[in-house]
């Protein structure tokens, strides 16, 4: 591959993820709401740590688990 063909492929995977992290944080939202309609505290240490095992677990790399840690404390901080 060509590194503009290469490029194609990032900027397709971008705009990929760009519409997941809105999905996703639509959702988280709308957790919020429902947590708050239940009197709920919005921070789940749990569920985070739940979230972090599993992607270490379904890692396939080349990111090692540390990275894949950092990018979902950042997906999960601005959900």
């Amino acid at each position: 591959m060509s590194i503009d063909e290469v490029r194609i492929a990032i900027n397709r995977i971008d705009n990929d993820l760009l519409r997941l992290f809105n999905e996703r944080a639509a959702l988280a939202l709308e957790i919020g709401h429902i947590k708050k309609n239940l009197d709920l505290p919005i921070y789940d240490p749990r569920r985070e740590k739940l979230i972090f095992e599993k992607m270490q677990q379904e890692n396939p790399g080349p990111l090692d688990n540390a990275a894949v840690v950092r990018l979902f404390e950042r997906v999960i901080d601005e959900s």
